[in-house]
């Protein structure tokens, strides 16, 4: 028997069944396995057919070979027979909390009742004696109906009675649905349609059990198709009409009406061949988007590990709020209520449509489109950070640059921690910080990842190579592709942020950076400059060009997201004096409270040059239902005013462009195969940390040796609590980080009275802070001087009270 029967340990009192009918040359089991909440019938069929002689055995055998789809047929019965029902608990909202609904599936179908109130359903022997029945409740309420049902029809001296059809609350079609169970309640699953999701609860791990089973049986029945099945070409299709000039010609007529007669008929039959044509490419369109939506239920999907982590803090600061929690639970678990986000609460007034998309920017249409351009990244391998280029239609100079440097073996993986990581209530800090200056904030070192906002800086140069390429294409004369490979330079920059949930360590007054990268062909140097409002410049040297800039983040903290909005320009200067300019657009990390805590970037970014041409960009701001995030678009323009490309992509994959204009969504599929890839987002880390780091961020923080004492000791790979993070040493950085915090107060005072930045000052007549020079000579001279301990211990009389 198969493994489903063996899901629930509930017996059905046979007694009052009506038994079942023999199967066809076979003799009726002797008993019925007691395995399966099932009914009387079911079970003595399937024991019927358990036990059945071989002639029956071998037809059933010939009848699979011969045809597939009745196999399919047995195997869907050999699961869920005629059907599965049984009471599942539902999430409703915050008033209803959870409540018990009478669940059906059925041919492909799961249909929910409700069985309290004036709407409930009639459940009993008769009405569920075509389904297996899942559950000790669901049990109980059958033969709870079944007695008042007979105690009933003895009063009124009736045997038979006419049921009272049943109309759902709601149905979920499996076929454009996803399952998923939930990884820390071993009673509780979903159900994702794609436009809403149904968060439901099983009596127990068993019953559980017995309908995910069932549930993804049921899905596996409906086979898909691949888009190259749905799209094969069908112009090879031909009608002949020699029968039909065969018949005419029996008729009498002319040569000249046979050949008209001939012509109707193959324009009709070319009428019906491109509406079956455009129908499929709906179909098509419409499949790509089911499968979408069913990628999108990983993000919802993950919200469970976040509510549960919500709850366990609030059990841990003894949140009143419990007992509320408490009133809607069944369950002796301590996360039991869910907390679902209000975009997704689900109500039993539901709306079962959703409607398709077709964005211009699809990932789908990217793979659909893989051999009109080929794929490029500044890829990371095993042995270290190497950039690679297979685009056709690049002479070996330009397609090297970036690429012919020294190799510097670099460390992989972060330290393993030293101690074990605790959790900490992010409930007792919001409620004191609401409508707060983010930089202001005094955060446990939980909330922070190993690098500072000074190395932070250094990830917008990853991708280095595009400038390297931008420099050989402008020696070329081509003015156009140099500022397309700086305009995916400026997208390239937020790639690192995607899954980045962590806050970087805010630097103190003087502290600084340097990156030293031959392997990368760049000098990167950073240093804080202003502690009120704060601000980091730097400034990068490579073959042939700068990047320099400073920033100012203006942030807020408003409870449930973060928003910070950046001042500063950031400027890349060539040296045959071509120089572009462009400001950052805004960034929000939302969910801080409850749901999947993510990152957007949105706004417009303008990048303009000093020649010929600027280039305008959009990052798209996301929205509650978008199944297409993290889209930009952008043209870039002449002088007149001219769109003379057009760039499009996500800001945390890839970076296409064609040339002309192409921003009207109407040419979006035409363009696809004029495509050309720009840049790709680098492979994840071989070793994955808890911080979501990139290759590249893995290596910022690291000593390698002799470094150490070549650094000024205002250096962040120095910073002690940072170190301590970085090796897992929680409680000592914890300690250290607040020592440092102590000491910074005293920041704005040292400002106010005078205090300059080394290595950095304001241009004149403006507020942006430029590089001075000096810092490598002085890294040659080891003649760190006028570098302060930033990190020592300050004397007693420094330290300033509370």
């Amino acid at each position: 028997m198969h493994s489903f029967c063996c899901g629930s340990s509930v017996t059905i009192n046979t007694s009052d069944m009506p038994p079942a009918p023999p199967p066809p040359s076979c003799n009726p089991p002797a008993k019925i396995h007691n395995s399966a909440a099932v009914s009387g019938a079911s079970s003595a069929r399937e024991n019927g057919q358990d036990q059945c002689s071989g002639g029956s055995q071998n037809n059933i055998s010939t009848d699979r070979n011969q045809n597939h789809h009745h196999s399919r047929e047995l195997k869907i019965n050999d699961i869920v027979g005629d059907g599965i029902s049984g009471i599942l608990h539902k999430w409703v909202n915050y008033g209803k909390g959870w409540r018990p609904r009478w669940f059906l599936l059925q041919d492909g179908v799961l249909s929910y009742y409700k069985i309290h109130g004036p709407d409930r359903i009639v459940v009993d022997q008769e009405t569920e004696k075509r389904s297996r029945v899942i559950g000790e409740d669901s049990m109980r309420r059958i033969s709870r109906q079944n007695s008042n049902h007979h105690s009933i029809h003895r009063r009124n001296g009736s045997t038979s009675s006419s049921p009272k059809s049943r109309k759902p609350v709601g149905e979920v079609h499996l076929k454009v649905s996803s399952i998923r169970e939930n990884g820390s309640d071993d009673k509780r699953f979903c159900i994702f349609t794609g436009t809403k999701k149904l968060h439901l609860r099983a009596e127990s791990r068993e019953d559980r059990a017995t309908w995910l089973e069932a549930l993804k049986t049921v899905k596996d029945m409906f086979p898909r198709m691949s888009n190259s099945e749905l799209m094969a070409p069908v112009d090879n299709l031909s009608v002949s009409t020699e029968k039909l000039r065969q018949r005419l010609s029996e008729e009498g007529l002319n040569e000249a009406a046979i050949l008209e007669s001939e012509q109707i008929m193959k324009n009709e039959f070319a009428a019906l061949q491109n509406q079956l044509t455009v129908l499929k490419q709906k179909h098509w369109v419409l499949m790509d988007t089911l499968r979408n939506l069913e990628v999108q239920t990983e993000k919802v999907d993950l919200e469970n590990t976040v509510v549960d982590e919500s709850q366990r803090q609030f059990k841990e600061v003894g949140a009143s709020s419990r007992s509320r929690q408490d009133k809607y639970s069944e369950s002796a678990s301590g996360s039991e209520d869910e907390r679902v986000d209000a975009a997704e609460e689900d109500t039993d007034e539901e709306d079962n449509s959703f409607f398709d998309t077709r964005d211009f920017l699809s990932s789908s249409s990217f793979k659909s489109n893989e051999s009109d351009f080929r794929t490029s990244s500044f890829s990371s391998d095993d042995d270290g950070l190497h950039a690679s280029e297979t685009e056709d239609g690049i002479d070996s100079a330009t397609k090297s640059s970036g690429t012919n440097f020294p190799y510097v073996k670099r460390r992989k993986k972060l330290p393993d921690p030293v101690e074990k990581e605790k959790g900490v209530s992010l409930w007792s800090m919001i409620k004191d910080n609401i409508g707060k200056d983010l930089t202001k904030i005094c955060l446990p070192v939980y909330f922070n990842e190993p690098i500072s906002s000074l190395q932070k800086c250094f990830e917008d140069v990853e991708y280095s190579y595009l400038i390297d390429r931008a420099y050989e294409w402008g020696k070329k004369g081509d003015s156009l592709m140099r500022l397309l490979n700086v305009a995916a330079f400026a997208v390239s920059g937020y790639a690192s942020t995607d899954g980045r949930n962590c806050k970087p360590f805010n630097p103190l007054l003087g502290e600084t950076y340097e990156g030293d990268y031959p392997d990368k062909g760049l000098r990167f140097f950073s240093e804080k400059v202003s502690h009120h409002p704060m601000i980091v410049a730097c400034h990068c040297e490579g073959t042939g060009w700068k990047f320099y800039g400073d920033s100012n983040l203006k942030s807020k903290f408003w409870g449930r997201s973060i928003q910070l909005d950046p001042v500063g320009t950031l400027t890349v200067e060539f040296d045959d004096g071509e120089v572009f300019q462009w400001n950052k657009v805004t960034t929000s990390i939302y969910n801080l409270i409850l749901g999947k805590l993510y990152c957007d970037h949105y706004g417009n970014m303008r990048i303009q040059g000093n020649r010929e041409y600027s280039c305008k960009l959009k990052f798209k701001e996301q929205s509650i239902l978008d199944r297409n995030p993290h889209q930009v678009q952008g043209v870039v323009q002449d002088k007149s005013g001219k769109t003379v490309a057009t760039l499009f992509g996500k800001w945390d994959e890839s970076m296409h462009f064609v040339h002309g204009d192409y921003s009207s969504k109407g040419k979006g599929h035409e363009s696809l195969s004029e495509a050309h890839l720009l840049w790709k987002k680098s492979k994840p880390p071989k070793f994955p940390t808890r911080y979501n780091l990139t290759r590249f961020a893995i290596t910022l923080n690291e000593l390698m040796p002799g470094l150490k004492d070549k650094l000024p000791p205002t250096d962040s790979r120095l910073r002690p609590d940072q170190r301590c993070l970085e090796n897992g040493e929680y409680e000592t950085a914890n300690a250290e980080k607040l020592r440092l915090e102590q000491r910074q107060r005293q920041a704005r005072t040292m400002q106010e009275q005078g205090w300059k930045p080394r290595w950095f000052a304001k241009e004149k007549g403006s507020d942006t802070y430029r590089y001075t020079g000096g810092y490598w000579e002085a890294k040659e001279q080891g003649n760190w001087e006028s570098c302060p301990d930033i990190f020592g211990q300050l004397p007693p009389s420094d330290h300033i009270s509370d």
